[in-house]
């Protein structure tokens, strides 16, 4: 009936979205047994709508399809110009970075965090590497995060059941290998839901990350191209086990010079452009 040409042609569509995917065998195996459970269940049955949102899931994922990362040390010094005023010893960090990413032709192992107080330019810092480098660019924050399914997705047997942030983070850029924002890192909390912070040192271990396993997805995901930046206003409340892994660099506040220089340069200039008015039609 028409209830069968809907189910078959969704199966064909889905069939379609898989084979322009580079699966791994895991997947593929996956995929399989659940178009063949799809193709069996009664249109009117609930687990139907489960059974779509998770095969849309896998099919959403960019498999193995990474953007190409531009590691010229000259584009990379204009972009940070262009975006940030002063901080040099940030942005000789930052370029000698990428300068070692180049030689070894692979962003892989280091972990940047941004430590500074609030307002100093450490979350459009990391929007100035992402552009840098040509890749894709997704900021969350960890601030006040208590439940580990947050960031591990829940179990497919829950209703209403989603996958955690990092593979929803991958579902919205497209890429394999965009860089994602750790905010506040420094005010992530736990509770009886399960802990944080041994899912991000998982995620953050360049020796885990690629067999990551989101409870959702429930397939090995591999996460080692990304690149994680984090970003905190202090360290103390930072777990060891944790500030380990990551290469910290400092911001300090501005100065009144600076300040200065930043609102005619950069401020003014943004305000004037979002407002359509012209420099002669203002007065400071």
């Amino acid at each position: 009936g028409l209830e069968q040409d809907r189910k078959s042609l969704e199966l064909k569509k889905f069939r379609e979205r898989f084979d322009n995917l580079d699966l791994n065998e895991e997947a593929k195996k996956r995929v399989d047994e659940e178009m063949q459970r799809y193709a069996m269940l009664d249109e009117q049955s609930p687990e139907l709508q489960v059974v779509h949102q998770y095969l849309d899931c896998i099919a959403s994922l960019p498999w193995k399809h990474y953007s190409r990362d531009r590691l010229g040390l000259t584009r990379a010094e204009r972009i940070l110009n262009q975006d940030h005023y002063g901080m040099q010893k940030v942005k000789n960090r930052i370029l000698e970075f990428i300068g070692v990413s180049k030689l070894k032709k692979s962003t892989k192992g280091a972990i940047l965090c941004f430590v500074g107080p609030p307002g100093v330019g450490k979350t459009s810092l990391g929007r100035s590497v992402a552009r840098a480098l040509g890749r894709e660019f997704y900021r969350f924050s960890v601030g006040g995060l208590t439940d580990e399914s947050e960031l591990k997705g829940h179990r497919r047997t829950y209703i209403g059941a989603m996958p955690g942030r990092f593979i929803q983070a991958l579902k919205s850029v497209k890429t394999g290998n965009p860089v994602i924002l750790l905010d506040e890192l420094d005010k992530m909390g736990q509770s009886y839901r399960g802990d944080p912070l041994s899912v991000l040192l998982e995620v953050l271990d360049p020796e885990q990350n690629r067999e990551f396993m989101d409870h959702y997805l429930d397939i090995q995901y591999d996460l080692s191209n990304v690149l994680f930046i984090a970003t905190a206003n202090v360290l103390d409340t930072i777990p060891p086990a944790l500030k380990d892994r990551l290469e910290i660099i400092p911001l300090s506040g501005y100065i009144n010079e600076e300040k200065i220089q930043i609102g005619t340069k950069y401020l003014i200039p943004k305000v004037l452009d979002e407002s359509g008015l012209k420099q002669e039609q203002f007065r400071l």
